[in-house]
């Protein structure tokens, strides 16, 4: 029997680990849940699943989930809360899918205890990559990705070693602007930006697909999780979204790894790597597939994903900045602050700001700190400019 956490439960990642328990009953227990204000989805869940302990947001929160649940339980709320969770001793395995750089500081703790966490946090990496892989290292903590994109690498890379890696392939849908006309991205509306052809994930990840930032900050994940140079990461264009990645070793042979678009999937290889257990979840029809589609970024159509490289090679708190101008520059978006092209033209900006200012980010503090800098010029940037 596997012990897990979830941290992010009522999310899509969440929901979707927990069909993943649902499948496996046997193999697996929830131990703990943390989440954010979806109080009642989280009351539903601890009573389905009955975890010793749970973190919400506030201590309002937590007064609300008191009241909705029969079953006695543990309730720490804030970021106090997501660490204990992350760090129970009973669980062995940590799904770490909170959005944003809060998923920084549990993620952070649960490998400093050792544990096994699935990241599909792409942010964790971007903002505190050294921090968080060091933190591994040091103290047998163990990363396994749980993002489509990064799991197909992991798995595609058991096929060979290190040095006979040449470049990591990185997939992208190209998702709900892909031929779109170029003069007409002024006109794009908010659910025009929600309405991904492929996936159905978060209102945040479907804006970072909709500008690519998502796959800008992928590429500066795989950096860190397969220890390879930005440059020998690429990006195909793959609208049918069923190659999920692929790895091309020295030889020229290029291993990819093929499913339909279902986040269990890469859920359920976390859990139980290194070992492959019979899943009851749909699987591909070759017949119906008919053809599969490569193309290559378009930069004028997707501009996030240079600012991403170029955040990348620069290094130190870059990154960072990067991010988290992204998640206020989506944030005001989706509050219809900006125009759609704006979100690119206000993480550029601060990315200027920050030029002359790039630090090593040597700990959670650097990395938040750097963040909470980058949040604060990207609200204060003003829209008229952005336009």
């Amino acid at each position: 029997m596997r012990t897990i956490s979830i941290l992010g439960s009522t999310g899509s990642v969440g929901k979707s680990t927990l069909a993943v328990v649902d499948a496996f009953p046997d193999e697996l227990r929830v131990a703990g849940l943390a989440a954010g204000a979806n109080v009642e989805l989280l009351a539903e869940q601890v009573e389905k699943y009955r975890p010793s302990l749970v973190s919400v947001k506030s201590v309002a929160d937590a007064e609300r989930l008191r009241a909705l649940v029969k079953t006695p339980l543990e309730i720490i709320p804030g970021i106090e809360g997501a660490c204990a969770v992350s760090t129970m001793p009973e669980a062995d395995t940590v799904i770490a899918a909170i959005v944003g750089a809060a998923g920084i500081p549990p993620v952070h703790a649960a490998l400093r205890a050792g544990k096994r966490v699935g990241i599909a946090n792409k942010e964790v990496l971007v903002a505190a990559g050294d921090v968080i892989t060091r933190a591994a290292r040091e103290h047998g903590g163990e990363i396994l990705p749980v993002d489509s994109e990064h799991n197909a690498v992991h798995q595609a890379i058991r096929c060979g070693t290190h040095r006979e890696l040449q470049r990591i392939i990185l997939t992208a849908s190209g998702g709900p602007f892909l031929h779109r006309d170029l003069a007409s991205f002024d006109d794009i509306t908010i659910e025009a930006a929600l309405a991904h052809p492929t996936w159905r994930m978060g209102s945040k990840i479907s804006i970072d697909s909709a500008t690519m930032m998502n796959k800008g900050l992928e590429v500066i994940e795989a950096h860190h999780l397969f220890d390879l140079h930005v440059d020998r990461v690429d990006i195909a264009i793959h609208p049918q979204s069923i190659v999920h990645s692929m790895v091309e070793y020295v030889d020229g042979s290029i291993i990819a790894q093929l499913s339909t678009t279902d986040m269990k999937f890469p859920i359920q290889y976390a859990l139980f790597y290194p070992e492959r257990l019979e899943a009851p979840f749909a699987r591909l029809d070759f017949a119906k597939i008919r053809t599969l589609d490569f193309l290559t970024v378009d930069p004028h159509r997707f501009p996030a994903v240079e600012l991403a490289y170029a955040a990348s090679r620069a290094g130190g708190s870059m990154p960072a900045v990067l991010n988290a101008a992204n998640e206020i520059a989506v944030e005001r978006f989706l509050a219809g602050e900006l125009p759609f092209v704006g979100i690119v033209d206000i993480v550029r900006r601060v990315l200027d700001r920050h030029a002359g200012k790039v630090q090593p980010i040597g700990s959670v503090e650097d990395a938040l700190a750097w963040d909470a800098w980058a949040r604060n010029e990207a609200r204060r940037t003003d829209v008229a400019i952005a336009r």
